[in-house]
């Protein structure tokens, strides 16, 4: 697989400046909305927050931007171990092998998207530092909480995540590379996008209804949209408590977050998709991060989770195993 640099826009080339793309006009259904249809993917190498060793440095030089792809060229070879999310940027910076998510011992580099590289080095620009805000006291002693309640093993399906029970990867979705495709239809009264993990479809009214009762609480929250000029603002509540939001792959948030997403397409190729993040209960502040999908090659598949999901069944079957000969889970 060779990563390639794409002929990015010169708004993500310039670190997501919109005014950079000023003189473009979106195209527009009969009712005069932007038109945002289409199928659209992440495969950005942008990590969520700015890596320590690029701290005071929000944009990285063309010069540098063409090092890293280099590098990338060299570590990730077709047969090396497939590397999701935040692992290939930091391993581009390491100059070493990619940090696994998970070790897939059956995914290798060449089943896996071109990664586009941009000069932003980090998905998050509010905070300027590209970090996260500090978690509240309430968030850690959650947290701390729930892995002291962690089996060390898991005993039923329930002790895995939602992920890999094949319910939801949660939103916002920043697992990138990694099935990461959005489609998105528009009607008058409504906004719909699916996406290719778990086949999750929201369907999104724009009719100023209001939010249902707090009392009913969904994986992927409840949403309600409307446009700001060229720009489909979306605002989501009513969080499941257990609900792993944010992608599964970054499940601090609780049932309190309120999620503010933009939709705002930049160019022919490219959406930017930035979300905000609201949570009292988690994190000190409310925090923005931004995300450039690309218009995809190809169309959404199915997602056959469930169908195939064979593998919970042997590890559970696996830890069984290893319980009637003795194991002592406690010490591992």
């Amino acid at each position: 697989m060779r990563y390639a640099l794409l002929a990015l826009p010169l708004a993500i080339w310039l670190g997501g400046q919109a005014g950079a793309q000023a003189s473009w006009t979106p195209p527009r259904l009969s009712n005069g909305q932007p038109d945002l249809q289409g199928t659209w993917e992440n495969n950005s190498a942008t990590p969520l927050e700015r890596p320590p060793q690029l701290a005071g440095k929000p944009l990285l030089s063309k010069e540098e931007v063409a090092a890293m792809e280099a590098r990338a060229g060299q570590i990730f070879g077709p047969e090396a171990d497939a590397a999701f999310g935040d692992a290939v940027y930091l391993a581009l910076l390491d100059g070493n092998t990619p940090r696994l998510v998970f070790p897939t011992g059956t995914y290798s580099q060449n089943w896996v998207p071109v990664r586009y590289f941009e000069r932003r080095t980090s998905l998050i620009e509010d905070p300027a530092d590209g970090r996260l805000p500090a978690l509240t006291p309430q968030a850690v002693e959650r947290r701390a909480a729930r892995a002291a309640a962690q089996p060390a093993r898991a005993r039923d399906p329930k002790d895995f995540s939602l992920a890999d029970r094949c319910i939801t990867y949660g939103i916002p979705d920043l697992f990138a590379a990694y099935m990461s495709v959005y489609r998105i239809f528009q009607t008058p009264g409504d906004v719909v996008i699916q996406m290719e993990k778990i086949h999750d479809t929201r369907v999104i009214p724009l009719d100023g209804r209001p939010h249902v009762s707090p009392a009913i609480r969904r994986y992927l929250g409840d949403s309600r949209g409307r446009f700001d000029g060229d720009t489909l603002v979306v605002e989501t509540t009513n969080f499941h408590p257990d609900g792993n939001h944010m992608g599964g792959y970054f499940r601090y948030a609780d049932e309190n977050l309120r999620l503010t997403e933009r939709f705002t397409r930049v160019d022919d190729d490219t959406l930017r998709y930035e979300f905000t993040v609201d949570d009292p209960t988690v994190w000190t502040r409310p925090w923005t991060a931004a995300i450039y999908w690309k218009k995809s090659r190809g169309e959404i598949y199915e997602y056959a989770c469930h169908e195939g999901n064979l593998s919970l069944r042997g590890m559970l079957s696996a830890l069984r195993a290893e319980e009637a000969a003795g194991a002592d889970f406690t010490k591992r």
